[in-house]
């Protein structure tokens, strides 16, 4: 696998290839991206990219390098996850500490995923690092929305937003599952059961959602050999009713309620 896998986002993908043939690699980004955008795979191959020596600017994903890095554990690879809610500060001074070390290659590269979880503190710690990188760190943050990072780290950040990104499987078969129900007229009562025993947290309403808005983009362009079942007003209406429903989940109304109000909304 390597970059060009992301057609979608073909135009992002030939600026970050071409940047790094021509040894243009910047010390911090922010890769942004909805909830069902699978982030921490196309960092992966931006690191690829980054040090895989067979094809520079994509990476082969055949070689030892490629291979460790798709694995999660190549030597220069530093990958941040939430410590259940957030990424703390304790995260971010270890992680301080690992990049001080000298690369075995070019780049210590860093990725942080869910970096709009950071608390406060883990963010003011990271900023310390992004005002004075160290030689030849690289640090990539993920984020569904970078309004929740500091203003002073997203100054110090290359912003790339993945508007067609590949979406996670396991969260784009969940959202057709639900759409079928809605295609196939399944009924308010059997919906409320799928969606008791199937969203089990705010994040995963988050991802339902997401996935659901896709499915109408594409059939709002023809994508979909289902479009001949729906109007163009049938469309709007529920990607309205979607928004509608991601307002109440940032508002932090109860999560299966704001779904299942979407449900019977769009009409089951």
């Amino acid at each position: 696998m390597s970059l060009s896998k992301f057609k979608a986002d073909k135009k992002l993908v030939d600026i970050i290839s071409a940047s790094v043939r021509a040894g243009r690699v910047f010390h911090a980004y922010i890769i942004e991206g909805d909830s069902v955008t699978d982030k921490l795979g196309f960092a992966k191959e931006f690191c690829k990219a980054v040090l895989c020596h067979e094809e520079p600017g994509q990476g082969c994903g055949e070689c030892s390098t490629c291979r460790k890095i798709e694995h999660g554990n190549h030597e220069d690879l530093h990958i941040i996850e939430a410590d259940g809610m957030s990424v703390k500060d304790e995260q971010i001074e270890n992680l301080q500490y690992d990049i001080k070390k000298k690369p075995l290659g070019d780049h210590n590269i860093v990725i942080i995923n869910n970096a709009d979880t950071m608390t406060a503190r883990a963010q003011n710690r990271l900023l310390k690092t992004l005002e004075e990188p160290f030689d030849g760190a690289v640090i990539i943050l993920l984020s569904e929305n970078r309004l929740n990072l500091l203003d002073t780290i997203r100054s110090r950040c290359i912003v790339y937003r993945l508007e067609n990104g590949v979406c996670k499987s396991e969260v784009y078969e969940k959202a057709e599952f639900f759409f079928d129900m809605i295609y196939e007229k399944k009924g308010f009562v059997k919906v409320k059961q799928e969606i008791n025993s199937r969203v089990k947290s705010r994040d995963e309403a988050f991802e339902l959602i997401d996935g659901l808005e896709r499915i109408y983009q594409k059939l709002l362009k023809w994508e979909d050999v289902r479009r001949k079942n729906f109007t163009k007003e049938d469309i709007f209406f529920s990607i309205k009713a979607i928004e509608e429903a991601r307002r109440d989940l940032i508002a932090k109304v109860n999560y299966q309620y704001a779904v299942k109000n979407l449900f019977l909304k769009i009409g089951i």
